[in-house]
């Protein structure tokens, strides 16, 4: 499946100019249990994947590595089910937060940042 060019998705023109996207027209997007605060992966997303997003209520995402949209469950059951959405102050980050059916990353763990933590030997 090839990407949405950012100038033929249906994204609504004022959001669309506030996107900072890289070279290859993607944002990074945080998705965050909505209730809890939880940090539960980080996805890509051009305007079209944003736009299905913000339209459907449920989190679209480009795959970098399959070239292709993904809605977030439709494979695995594992559903993020939109609350709200919001762009960080400079426009290059999604926050999407989410209520979270089952695991979030693609290991079968809630969260993608589960991994034992980095040591830490600065100030404290």
């Amino acid at each position: 499946m090839t990407r949405v060019p950012a100038d033929s998705s249906a994204l609504d023109p004022a959001v669309a100019a506030r996107l900072s996207r890289n070279r290859d027209g993607l944002v990074p997007a945080v998705a965050q249990q909505y209730d809890t605060g939880e940090v539960l992966m980080l996805g890509w997303m051009d305007d079209e994947a944003l736009h299905r997003t913000l339209t459907t209520g449920r989190c679209t995402y480009w795959s970098r590595s399959r070239g292709a949209y993904w809605v977030k469950g439709d494979t695995s059951g594992h559903v993020q089910h939109v609350k709200s959405v919001a762009l960080d102050c400079d426009g290059d980050t999604v926050l999407v937060r989410v209520d979270q059916t089952g695991a979030a990353c693609h290991t079968g763990d809630r969260t993608c940042f589960d991994a034992a933590q980095l040591p830490v030997t600065g100030e404290k």
